[in-house]
């Protein structure tokens, strides 16, 4: 997984992977929890959906807000660790 640069600095996503036609995100630890991990597909959300996420994620921005958006982006799976999702 590649970190996510945070560069507003105030993110929840810690890590994300992209594959070919999804992108799993890592939302950070907190107090009542560890890290959850959200795997997104196509198939799910579209492709155009997906690739935007991806930029998101590699520019290091607005990933977050992007994904918590009315409605907000549904995830295939969600578990709590990577090989879960």
């Amino acid at each position: 997984m590649e970190t996510y640069a945070n560069n507003n600095g105030n993110s929840s996503v810690g890590r994300y992977q992209i594959g070919g036609t999804y992108i799993v995100v890592e939302f950070k630890a907190d107090k009542y929890s560890g890290p959850m991990y959200y795997r997104y597909t196509y198939e799910l959300v579209g492709q155009n959906v997906i690739e935007e996420m991806k930029r998101l994620a590699r520019h290091g921005s607005g990933l977050s807000s992007y994904i918590n958006t009315k409605p907000p982006v549904p995830w295939t799976t969600k578990g709590t660790s990577l090989e879960s999702v």
